[in-house]
Protein backbone atom coordinates (compact mmCIF):
# COMPACT_ATOMS: atom_id res chain seq x y z
CA UNK A 1 0.00 0.00 0.00
CA UNK A 2 1.26 3.76 -0.96
CA UNK A 3 1.58 5.73 2.09
CA UNK A 4 2.93 9.60 1.58
CA UNK A 5 3.72 11.31 5.04
CA UNK A 6 1.14 14.02 6.00
CA UNK A 7 2.56 17.07 4.27
CA UNK A 8 0.35 20.40 6.01
CA UNK A 9 -0.36 22.35 3.05
CA UNK A 10 -1.22 19.42 1.06
CA UNK A 11 -3.75 18.44 3.52
CA UNK A 12 -5.07 21.69 4.01
CA UNK A 13 -5.83 21.79 0.07
CA UNK A 14 -7.53 18.29 0.27
CA UNK A 15 -9.63 18.83 2.81
CA UNK A 16 -9.98 22.59 1.56
CA UNK A 17 -11.44 20.62 -2.05
CA UNK A 18 -13.69 18.07 0.28
CA UNK A 19 -15.14 20.44 2.30
CA UNK A 20 -15.71 22.83 -0.68
CA UNK A 21 -17.78 19.95 -2.68
CA UNK A 22 -20.14 19.16 0.57
CA UNK A 23 -20.80 22.99 0.91
CA UNK A 24 -21.49 23.45 -2.86
CA UNK A 25 -24.14 19.83 -2.45
CA UNK A 26 -25.37 21.38 0.51
CA UNK A 27 -26.24 24.81 -1.08
CA UNK A 28 -27.02 23.69 -4.22
CA UNK A 29 -30.28 21.56 -2.21
CA UNK A 30 -31.17 23.97 -0.65
CA UNK A 31 -31.60 26.69 -3.68
CA UNK A 32 -32.50 23.95 -6.31
CA UNK A 33 -35.30 22.91 -3.77
CA UNK A 34 -36.58 26.36 -2.66
CA UNK A 35 -35.78 28.47 -5.94
CA UNK A 36 -34.69 26.24 -8.59
CA UNK A 37 -31.67 27.77 -8.86
CA UNK A 38 -27.91 26.26 -8.15
CA UNK A 39 -25.25 27.51 -5.81
CA UNK A 40 -23.47 28.79 -9.34
CA UNK A 41 -26.28 30.63 -10.02
CA UNK A 42 -26.45 32.16 -6.90
CA UNK A 43 -22.71 33.29 -7.41
CA UNK A 44 -23.70 34.59 -10.69
CA UNK A 45 -26.35 36.96 -9.79
CA UNK A 46 -24.96 37.62 -6.13
CA UNK A 47 -21.55 38.91 -8.52
CA UNK A 48 -23.83 40.88 -10.72
CA UNK A 49 -26.05 42.53 -8.28
CA UNK A 50 -22.78 43.87 -6.29
CA UNK A 51 -21.24 45.10 -9.29
CA UNK A 52 -21.40 48.97 -10.24
CA UNK A 53 -24.93 49.66 -12.23
CA UNK A 54 -25.44 45.73 -11.74
CA UNK A 55 -23.09 44.61 -14.54
CA UNK A 56 -19.75 43.54 -15.38
CA UNK A 57 -17.98 42.91 -18.33
CA UNK A 58 -18.42 38.99 -19.21
CA UNK A 59 -14.72 38.52 -18.72
CA UNK A 60 -14.59 40.27 -15.75
CA UNK A 61 -17.50 37.87 -14.57
CA UNK A 62 -15.35 34.52 -15.86
CA UNK A 63 -12.51 36.32 -13.19
CA UNK A 64 -14.65 36.21 -10.15
CA UNK A 65 -16.19 32.90 -10.79
CA UNK A 66 -12.96 31.16 -11.71
CA UNK A 67 -14.59 30.19 -15.19
CA UNK A 68 -13.10 30.47 -19.07
CA UNK A 69 -14.79 32.92 -21.55
CA UNK A 70 -16.53 29.97 -22.74
CA UNK A 71 -16.97 28.40 -19.06
CA UNK A 72 -18.99 31.73 -18.10
CA UNK A 73 -21.33 31.64 -21.44
CA UNK A 74 -22.79 28.77 -20.90
CA UNK A 75 -23.57 29.63 -17.38
CA UNK A 76 -25.19 32.51 -18.23
CA UNK A 77 -27.39 31.15 -21.34
CA UNK A 78 -30.05 29.30 -18.99
CA UNK A 79 -30.25 32.44 -16.37
CA UNK A 80 -30.74 34.30 -20.08
CA UNK A 81 -33.59 32.08 -20.94
CA UNK A 82 -35.21 32.48 -17.81
CA UNK A 83 -35.16 36.20 -17.51
CA UNK A 84 -32.61 36.57 -14.43
CA UNK A 85 -29.81 37.92 -16.27
CA UNK A 86 -29.87 39.75 -19.63
CA UNK A 87 -26.96 40.94 -22.12
CA UNK A 88 -25.99 44.26 -22.89
CA UNK A 89 -23.69 45.53 -25.45
CA UNK A 90 -21.07 48.18 -24.42
CA UNK A 91 -22.00 51.29 -26.95
CA UNK A 92 -18.50 52.25 -26.89
CA UNK A 93 -16.98 48.89 -28.01
CA UNK A 94 -19.03 46.29 -30.16
CA UNK A 95 -16.33 43.49 -28.82
CA UNK A 96 -17.42 44.26 -25.11
CA UNK A 97 -20.33 42.37 -23.58
CA UNK A 98 -21.67 43.31 -20.34
CA UNK A 99 -23.60 40.55 -18.33
CA UNK A 100 -26.54 42.63 -15.71
CA UNK A 101 -28.71 40.87 -13.44
CA UNK A 102 -32.90 41.70 -14.12
CA UNK A 103 -35.16 43.25 -12.07
CA UNK A 104 -36.19 39.55 -11.71
CA UNK A 105 -32.50 38.13 -10.88
CA UNK A 106 -32.41 40.90 -8.04
CA UNK A 107 -35.51 39.64 -6.93
CA UNK A 108 -35.26 36.07 -7.14
CA UNK A 109 -31.37 37.02 -5.31
CA UNK A 110 -32.95 38.48 -2.33
CA UNK A 111 -35.12 35.92 -2.02
CA UNK A 112 -32.17 32.94 -2.41
CA UNK A 113 -30.14 35.08 0.19
CA UNK A 114 -32.21 34.10 2.87
CA UNK A 115 -31.94 30.49 1.97
CA UNK A 116 -28.32 30.80 1.45
CA UNK A 117 -27.78 32.63 4.86
CA UNK A 118 -29.57 30.06 6.78
CA UNK A 119 -27.30 27.02 4.79
CA UNK A 120 -24.10 29.01 6.13
CA UNK A 121 -25.38 29.35 9.31
CA UNK A 122 -25.84 25.97 9.80
CA UNK A 123 -22.68 24.82 8.16
CA UNK A 124 -20.41 27.04 9.76
CA UNK A 125 -22.45 26.67 13.87
CA UNK A 126 -20.13 26.47 16.33
CA UNK A 127 -17.04 27.81 14.50
CA UNK A 128 -15.54 30.80 16.50
CA UNK A 129 -15.42 33.75 15.07
CA UNK A 130 -12.04 34.83 15.14
CA UNK A 131 -11.45 31.28 13.35
CA UNK A 132 -13.88 32.17 10.69
CA UNK A 133 -12.35 36.00 9.96
CA UNK A 134 -8.43 34.32 9.64
CA UNK A 135 -9.99 31.85 7.30
CA UNK A 136 -11.97 34.36 5.62
CA UNK A 137 -8.53 36.35 5.20
CA UNK A 138 -6.52 33.40 3.96
CA UNK A 139 -9.31 32.44 1.34
CA UNK A 140 -9.47 35.88 0.00
CA UNK A 141 -6.01 35.55 -0.67
CA UNK A 142 -6.83 32.28 -2.91
CA UNK A 143 -9.12 34.47 -4.87
CA UNK A 144 -6.66 37.57 -5.67
CA UNK A 145 -5.23 38.31 -8.80
CA UNK A 146 -1.89 36.61 -8.85
CA UNK A 147 0.53 40.13 -9.03
CA UNK A 148 -1.38 40.64 -5.72
CA UNK A 149 -0.08 37.65 -3.99
CA UNK A 150 3.27 36.65 -4.30
CA UNK A 151 4.67 33.24 -4.83
CA UNK A 152 6.77 33.47 -1.91
CA UNK A 153 3.36 34.42 0.37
Amino acid sequence: MFTTPAIPSTDFCLRLARAHAAFVRRFDVALGNHHGISFGDFQVLNHLARAEGGRLRRVDLAERLGLSASGVTRTLLPLEKIGLVMRQPDPSDARVGFAAVTKVGEEMLAHATVTADLVSRDLLRGAPADQLDAMTALLSRFGAPAAAVSPAA
